[in-house]
């Protein structure tokens, strides 16, 4: 789009049919002649066309862009006059385009660094089969026709053809603008136009006239019965009629970015990453970075980001609904056998990876043909494994329990996903659960990828999680876990109203759980953990909302260490006040839920190297 307008405007005039080089004599031979044309003409022989006006052009010293097309002509270039006035020539001798017209300006400098001659589909990208502007062109109204109706007030709908970003710098007072980025969306977004349109006259206009060329033969398609296009666009009103009934300046393609209605450059500038137009207030603002970034075009990275968060999320709700895990199905957890394993009976390895499971129910899974090797061949107990073998447990065909499966997604990127995770949901396939996890339901969001959790949370804890698109993410934010590098802070409600502002638990836990996965005070062989606790609101019903920072990361470290210390979570179905233990580790779907939740997370991007910080807002509920 860029070569549609011309450069530098000092004055404007057409190039017509007999003109010549001597037409030009007067002018400064360091004086840079600029040109623009199009013209709609069935064009043939194109290669070899091509290859004629670049070596042509190359001769006689010119730069620019022109594209060919079997549709027609476009091209923006600029040299010598002589030299332009040869090129039109040149182009005036192809039959059709006999007739050719071009804007013509000067200007103190080449703003082309090369010759470029192009062969395209269409000479304005449109996408749209059947639109013949040369055979069958829309009417057009002159600028000063236009201007007398506006004057009368003559009822009339004022269509604007161009991108958001050029109507952001200026448009026809009351004109209709279709809120598109490209013009190859602008036939999507005519057949959203209301139909009691069809009936009233619309007068098109975009800035030198070329899109209209599409758009008005498109809209007669559609059915819309009297459509006019302003000839020559915007330039052309603003040479003949100033600015009457327009506000603002109008945006072109060239290094000037905008001009006023007495042509004149003003001092708009254009981003160079999304194309907005930028004031001097824009300019001030401390998030444009010359060259880089514009508040615009973070505006549209948001606006990119938002639209795909929304489609991710829609996806999510399609796997979630039904829950997966509500159909009965047999699972398969697999079961990788670690080095000290090696040339032991597979029988022996599961009793002593799975103590909680017992001898007998082993030997039943065995006899029903349950463990099976990764061709799904069964097994025996006395079969000799060798370290790094995979097999599998099935389960009995049966459904999963329910789970609360309103998962929301904060943030994603190449490598990145960062989510809100509701209770009870486990994040990975565990007990009685398969299907019905985090982890299955991001996979068949993100398929083929399998997002990598970095960290984990309990089944019933709420908040942010992240995970990694790639493994190569995913080890380098486990080494950030690994090192203490991440800030984790949670929201916690304990019974009881904690005494101090703050304090800190070091109790060390217990490595390995008893029970059902229970795990508590160690003191003699625990691992090292630490929590610090802050009072944020001690409540009227007995209860104190704490703000709580694992500084290590132990298994149930904040659970624990709250147990310990005589104020257990509430709604915690494992560890109950006056140091008693529950039977089970996570409430189920219904149940009083864990007032526990992961609040904010932050770490370092492994690619961009800033620190991010992600929250999820508390959920309702003892929170």
């Amino acid at each position: 789009m860029f070569f549609y307008y011309f450069c530098r405007i000092s004055k404007v005039r057409l190039v017509t049919e007999g003109e010549g080089a001597a037409s030009f004599s007067d002018v400064d031979t360091l004086t840079i002649t600029n040109i623009a044309a199009y013209q709609f003409a069935p064009l043939g022989e194109l290669k070899a066309l091509r290859v004629r006006l670049l070596a042509r052009c190359r001769e006689w010293g010119l730069k620019g862009t022109i594209l060919l097309s079997p549709e027609g002509i476009n091209l923006f270039v600029a040299g010598g006059r002589e030299a332009t006035v040869a090129l039109l020539v040149e182009l005036r001798r192809i039959p059709g385009f006999e007739s050719l017209a071009a804007k013509c300006s000067e200007s103190d400098h080449q703003p082309f660094t090369r010759m470029l001659v192009r062969i395209k589909k269409e000479i304005i990208a449109f996408g749209v089969e059947g639109i013949d502007p040369a055979g069958h062109p829309s009417p057009k109204v002159s600028a000063v026709m236009l201007k007398q109706w506006l004057d009368e007030g003559r009822p009339l709908t004022l269509l604007d053809t161009r991108n958001d970003y050029e109507v952001k710098l200026g448009t026809f007072s009351g004109a209709q603008s279709l809120g598109i980025d490209h013009f190859r969306q602008f036939p999507e977004a005519a057949e959203r136009l209301p139909q009691d349109m069809k009936s009233a006259p619309i007068v098109m206009f975009c800035t030198g006239g070329i899109r209209c060329e599409k758009a008005g033969p498109f809209l007669e398609k559609l059915g819309f019965e009297t459509v006019f296009q302003l000839d020559g666009g915007i330039l052309k009103y603003f040479e003949e009629c100033g600015g009457a009934h327009y506000e603002g300046e109008c945006f072109v393609f060239d290094q000037r970015v905008g001009v006023d209605p007495a042509l004149s450059e003003t001092t708009t500038l254009q981003c160079h990453q999304c194309q907005a137009p930028l004031s001097v207030a824009d300019q001030k603002d401390p998030r444009y970075v010359p060259g880089r970034s514009c508040p615009y075009c973070l505006q549209s990275r948001q606006e990119v980001m938002d639209e795909a968060l929304a489609h991710r999320q829609a996806a999510l709700l399609a796997a979630a609904t039904p829950l997966p895990g509500s159909r009965p199905a047999v699972n398969r957890r697999p079961v990788r056998v670690p080095a000290d394993w090696d040339r032991r009976t597979l029988g022996d390895f599961l009793d002593g990876i799975f103590p909680h499971v017992s001898s007998d129910e082993w030997r039943r899974r065995f006899e029903a043909g349950r463990l099976v090797d990764q061709n799904d061949v069964p097994v025996a107990a006395d079969r000799v494994i060798r370290a790094g073998e995979e097999y599998f447990c099935l389960s009995d065909l049966a459904c999963e329990p329910e789970v609360n499966a309103a998962v929301r997604i904060l943030y994603e990127d190449g490598a990145l996903v960062v989510v809100n995770k509701p209770a009870p949901l486990p994040m990975h396939p565990a007990g009685r659960f398969e299907r019905n996890t985090l982890q299955f339901l991001l996979n068949a969001v993100y398929a083929p990828q399998r997002p990598r959790g970095v960290h984990r949370l309990d089944a019933a804890t709420t908040g942010v999680v992240v995970f990694a698109r790639t493994r190569h993410f995913a080890r380098l934010l486990q080494e950030q876990f690994a090192a203490g590098q991440v800030e984790k802070i949670y929201h916690v409600v304990v019974l009881g109203s904690v005494r101090e502002e703050a304090f800190v638990c070091d109790a060390p836990i217990r490595a390995m759980p008893v029970g059902l996965g229970f795990r508590d005070i160690d003191l003699k062989d625990g691992q090292p953990a630490r929590t610090a606790f802050r009072v944020l609101e001690r409540r009227d019903n007995g209860t104190t909302l704490l703000e709580a920072r694992p500084l290590t990361g132990r298994t149930n470290q904040i659970r624990v260490h709250l147990w310990q210390s005589g104020h257990p979570v509430c709604g915690d179905p494992a560890y109950l006040p006056e140091q008693g233990t529950g039977t089970k580790l996570t409430p189920a779907l219904g149940e009083p839920a864990l007032a526990l939740h992961a609040q904010s997370l932050i770490f370092v991007h492994p690619v961009t190297q800033k620190r991010m910080t992600f929250e999820a807002a508390r959920p309702d509920g003892p929170l």
